[in-house]
């Protein structure tokens, strides 16, 4: 497992989110303070409703605060314009989620590619690093495959190769073995832990899996709103 930093690469202060439900609100994140280190390996644990998603969607750029901030490298996020976020989004966090949001009608070549162009690199040079990047996660034999004709485990690898595809400086996964068996959620775990090790990624997993949870460097719980490890 990752080696420790005494860098502090995400902090968040003073987090809350809420949302308006008739003529009230829900209260799902109340006041969350964390500071995770680069390089880290985390685990968000907690119940259904507990907040994990939402406060990963937070950590993702993908959803606003109500209060609080979120620094990156001692950059509030959320300070930035909405294009300025899109871009750093792209550029610096990979998503993986329990279920693969692998695009249909396209093969695992074409799922990877797909954020580089998005980020407007050129075509060639993107094509070059996914080759690379599907051949490091297992996956050099099923490149004209498209999801339908994967196994759940090869469909979750094309999803980590695309969420590495732009080579960000974190990882965010959404139970990525929840969807799995277990001799294929250990594999995928596996992986991820050893691609940490390789280029360093600070990844922050939501995850039910109480033994891959104790795994990781840390673990954090979701509760009523609060965060606490």
């Amino acid at each position: 497992m990752s080696k420790l930093m005494e860098e502090i690469f995400i902090k968040v202060e003073g987090l809350s989110k809420s949302f308006k439900k008739g003529k009230g609100q829900v209260d799902v994140l109340k006041g969350v303070d964390l500071s995770i280190f680069r390089g880290e390996m985390v685990a968000l644990k907690g119940a259904s409703g507990a907040g994990k998603s939402t406060l990963m969607h937070i950590l993702g750029g993908l959803e606003k605060p109500s209060q609080g901030k979120v620094f990156f490298d001692a950059r509030d996020i959320y300070s930035m314009d909405d294009n300025s976020l899109s871009s750093f989004r792209n550029r610096e966090i990979g998503f993986v989620f329990q279920f693969h949001h692998l695009l249909p009608e396209f093969t695992s070549l074409e799922n990877v590619i797909m954020p580089a162009l998005v980020g407007r690199e050129p075509r060639d040079m993107a094509k070059e690093k996914a080759l690379a990047i599907l051949d490091r996660v297992g996956l050099s034999h099923r490149l004209t495959h498209k999801p339908g004709e994967l196994s759940g485990g090869e469909q979750q690898r094309v999803a980590i190769a695309r969420a590495l595809m732009r080579g960000p400086k974190v990882l965010l996964a959404d139970e990525p073995t929840g969807n799995l068996d277990r001799k294929t959620g250990d594999e995928i775990f596996s992986m991820l832990a050893e691609l940490n090790r390789e280029m360093g990624i600070t990844c922050i997993i939501v995850t039910h899996n109480e033994s891959l949870a104790a795994r990781l460097d840390r673990q954090f719980i979701v509760q009523d709103g609060i965060v606490e490890n």
